[in-house]
């Protein structure tokens, strides 16, 4: 299953996709994503769940996850539900991260849910968790870039 084929059927999909069709997402991963270890759980049209695995490649010199990763994990999971959302690709416009509690290990999961789907942009919230606790949050305004 091609990745936009994955995205069309979370979409009409009021439970998201099934574990099928997240594995054929996750398989399909390169990029950034594929780096950081980023694995989607839940793509649905209404949100998009997903989690990193803390390793020692995203701690800074304090031993403490860097910043930049909350950032991007935040554009990732945000711009996929916007490709959802948007029933295209979508470029992001702004990301504002907001760091509220240190993460030295464990599994950090994420949720983009909208605040605003315009027919050119859209308003994403991203909380970012770790053990039940929100360790970050993000707005990310994503615009669709839909083929004339």
């Amino acid at each position: 299953m091609d990745i936009r084929d994955a995205l069309a059927q979370a979409a009409q999909s009021p439970e998201g996709l099934d574990q099928a069709g997240l594995t054929a997402v996750n398989d399909s991963l390169g990029g950034l994503d594929s780096t950081l270890g980023i694995r989607y759980t839940h793509i649905g049209p209404s949100s998009v769940m997903a989690e990193i695995t803390v390793t020692e490649q995203h701690l800074q010199p304090a031993g403490l996850v860097n910043g930049g990763l909350y950032c991007a994990l935040a554009e990732s999971v945000g711009s996929l539900a916007g490709m959802v959302a948007a029933a295209s690709p979508v470029v992001g416009v702004n990301n504002n991260t907001d760091f509220i509690s240190s993460v030295s290990s464990g599994v950090i999961t994420a949720e983009a849910t909208p605040i605003q789907l315009g027919r050119r942009t859209q308003l994403w919230q991203i909380l970012m968790t770790h053990q039940d606790k929100v360790v970050a949050r993000s707005t990310l305004r994503t615009m669709p870039v839909r083929s004339h």
